[in-house]
């Protein structure tokens, strides 16, 4: 075998490989690991929701931060964060 079919084979297998996992929902984290992707379970959809929410409370808090209103607009608007609760 030459260095010319040694290095297509080589490709091919981890070719093969790469597509193995896709096909079985097995990622790699950021050090190299593996871990499996299963489907959505209801935990993972509760975070899911809390974290939009999260994002949300953020944005109205940024707005607040950067916008120059009155005293008065800034107490309304934490009022306003504070009557929503979290999921």
């Amino acid at each position: 075998m030459n260095p010319f079919e040694m290095v297509i084979g080589i490709v091919l297998i981890v070719t093969i490989g790469s597509i193995v996992r896709a096909k079985y929902g097995v990622r790699r984290d950021h050090r190299g690991g593996e871990y499996f992707v299963g489907q959505d379970t209801a935990e993972t959809k509760a975070l899911q929701a809390e974290i939009r929410a999260l994002k949300e409370r953020i944005q109205v808090l940024e707005r607040i931060a950067t916008d120059h209103n009155r005293a008065a607009t800034l107490d309304e608007e934490i009022e306003k964060l504070r009557d929503r609760s979290l999921p």
